[in-house]
């Protein structure tokens, strides 16, 4: 297994692995997205589910309760101290077969106590990623709506795997918009 440069990237993004594609690091008064040297920055939309204990539900990933969140949509989301938000992805992925992806938060975030957790990207998984992005501060924090929050890294295999996402139609095949656990 290898990770993937740059170059490979671009080449794969203009087959359609990544849409909206940025074929350069935009950094200049932004939280830097697109293509750097071995890894896609993608950035985050402007659709948030921000988790509350207003209605003092409880998290079950069998029986999600949607009174735990509250929806937002804006430029700039807070999350609250000690507490997350869902989101998504602007970009929409589509992954090769021979390829799984790892993904890490962005430095910036990082250095201000906020962790961004993404779930590696299957051979032939498809579609926008939702993103957890975690204020582990006592403070409250804010997240830029489409500027960088997370880096994909890609790694090919030797040989493709015997069952892809795609084969097995894996329950987050196609997920559009910020999506909540399945069964």
């Amino acid at each position: 297994m290898s990770i993937q440069s740059d170059r490979w990237i671009i080449e794969q993004a203009a087959k359609g692995m990544i849409e909206p594609f940025e074929n350069s690091q935009v950094r200049s008064g932004v939280i830097s997205y697109g293509v750097s040297s071995y890894g896609y920055d993608m950035r985050v939309s402007n659709q948030f589910k921000i988790f509350t204990n207003v209605l003092n539900s409880l998290i079950d990933p069998k029986q999600f309760d949607p009174k735990s969140f509250v929806e937002f949509e804006g430029d700039v989301c807070i999350v609250p101290a000690n507490s997350f938000a869902l989101a998504c992805s602007v970009e929409y992925f589509r992954i090769p077969r021979d390829v799984v992806t790892l993904c890490v938060g962005k430095s910036t975030y990082a250095r201000c106590g906020i962790i961004t957790n993404v779930t590696p990207f299957e051979p032939e998984w498809e579609g926008y990623v939702t993103l957890e992005i975690s204020n582990t501060t006592p403070l409250p924090a804010k997240i830029y709506a489409n500027e960088g929050i997370a880096q994909v890294m890609f790694f090919k295999g030797e040989e493709p795997p015997i069952t892809s996402y795609k084969d097995k139609k894996g329950k987050y095949q196609g997920q559009s918009g910020v999506t909540l656990p399945r069964l």
